[in-house]
């Protein structure tokens, strides 16, 4: 008789389960995704035991809310992507790559709230508590009611978490966390699966607010299942670069808020600090006169921030035309250069086109497109755009010209860091009634926006 198998085959996408690997995974359709892990023991429940498992559900109007469920962190730029505050009873994951600063913000949250007369727990699983200490000097004195913990065991850190009842609870990171039922290595799928569980279990039931770190993948993903970004409430991700001294944090999830919310740091000497108005850093260092360069003014959930656009387009060597992006898809590029071709009659596949928004923000919003169109269009003519303008407006295929979400905002903002001339979409311009120190121009397609600057 053959023995049962004591592997199986998880997806670390979706957290599917195959007794034999497969190239392609049934559920999510990713390919080469299925990896063999020790299969998981699970308890039995005995059979006459239903009678005692019965839970009274509750009505709507039964369930209390108080204010004290959200509270703050001292980081207004995180709670705007909180969504207001952390939430007690909630579970958020926040993860980016390695250096950008994931501990460093955690630690200061924990002393902010800690200095509120709230009891905090940070349990590290990857440095010793002189290190932490070391680290904690940068950024100020600690109160007695941060405490730290260094364990690995999700055991030993349940029972400590049920017996100091903190408000609080830092896990840095999931991924090195293991549970003793579970037969796998510290960072597998059903290791960081199983951990993962039993931390929201102990959130929910015991109304404590937890933050877990995770590694991320060369690819910019969570390590582990694709599954625990379902399990979690927030999963907030750390963008910047290592080197550079900004860095982004934005929700890519939130039951508690809204997901389209950002915050801007900048790391110091003394750790993070906050970025009040990002529009003055994202166009700080600008060149005057310089061909190329078009302002932008764009939506991050409810805060306007101005951008800069800067494009370099070159007489191609090749056949084939290059084309780069940073900080946008390359492929809106390609779209937006064959509308300029095509309604312009510009020769734009004769030439190599390099598109960069500065500051390190990743952009998708429509209405970068008329800004793109004019720097491609300056730095193609060697015509300097009025370093005074802002520009903003969605494109489409046609060469007409779109409204945008909330125009008035994104004038306010622009007459705020001293723009004088704004050029938007002209149905957007006949929707509001703006009064202020600024000239407004509505175009209606990309030859209007051209001609003004011919």
């Amino acid at each position: 008789m053959a023995k049962a198998s004591k592997s199986a085959f998880f997806c670390k996408e979706c957290g599917y389960e195959s007794p034999k690997w497969l190239g392609q995974c049934p559920m999510c359709k990713a390919w080469n995704s299925l990896i063999e892990e020790p299969v998981v023991k699970t308890k039995t429940v005995a059979k006459g035991l239903s009678s005692n498992t019965y839970k009274k559900p509750s009505r709507l109007s039964e369930i209390q809310l108080e204010e004290e469920d959200r509270f703050h962190t001292g980081f207004e730029e995180l709670d705007r992507v909180l969504g207001g505050g952390a939430v007690r009873g909630s579970l958020v994951l926040v993860g980016g790559d390695p250096g950008i600063g994931k501990s460093t913000l955690l630690l200061q949250v924990c002393k902010n709230i800690s200095d509120s007369k709230k009891d905090v727990l940070y349990i590290s699983g990857e440095e010793s508590l002189k290190q932490i200490k070391m680290r904690a000097k940068r950024i100020g004195d600690i109160t007695e009611n941060l405490s730290f913990l260094c364990e690995t065991n999700l055991n030993i850190i349940k029972e400590t978490v049920l017996s100091e009842k903190p408000d609080v609870v830092v896990i840095d990171s999931i991924q090195t966390m293991f549970n003793e039922e579970v037969a796998s290595a510290p960072g597998s799928v059903s290791q960081v699966r199983e951990s993962t569980n039993l931390l929201m279990q102990v959130a929910k039931e015991n109304n404590i607010a937890i933050f877990i770190v995770g590694h991320v993948t060369k690819e910019g993903q969570v390590a582990g299942p694709r599954v625990l970004e379902h399990m979690v409430d927030t999963v907030l991700y750390f963008e910047g670069d290592r080197f550079a001294s900004y860095r982004i944090l934005r929700a890519v999830k939130n039951r508690f808020g809204s997901t389209n919310e950002i915050g801007v740091f900048e790391m110091q000497q003394a750790g993070l600090v906050e970025v009040k108005n990002p529009s003055e850093f994202m166009l700080s260092g600008r060149p005057k006169n310089a061909t190329g360069a078009a302002v932008a003014c764009l939506m991050e959930g409810s805060r306007p921030i101005l951008v800069e656009v800067q494009a370099l387009v070159v007489p191609t060597a090749f056949g084939l035309p290059r084309r780069t992006s940073t900080g946008t898809d390359v492929n809106r590029i390609n779209l937006l250069m064959a509308v300029i071709e095509k309604r312009c009659a510009l020769a734009m596949s004769r030439y190599d086109a390099y598109i960069n928004i500065a500051g390190g923000l990743r952009i998708n919003e429509p209405a970068l497109d008329l800004s793109i169109i004019m720097s491609l269009i300056s730095s193609m003519k060697n015509r300097a755009i009025d370093e005074k303008t802002v520009i903003f407006g969605e494109v489409g295929l046609s060469g007409e010209v779109r409204a945008v979400s909330m125009p008035e905002i994104r004038i306010r903002e622009a007459m705020k860091l001293g723009f004088e001339v704004c050029i938007l979409p002209k149905v957007s311009l006949e929707k509001i009634s703006f009064k202020g120190n600024i000239k407004l121009i509505g175009v209606s397609n990309i030859n209007e926006a051209v001609s003004l600057f011919s």
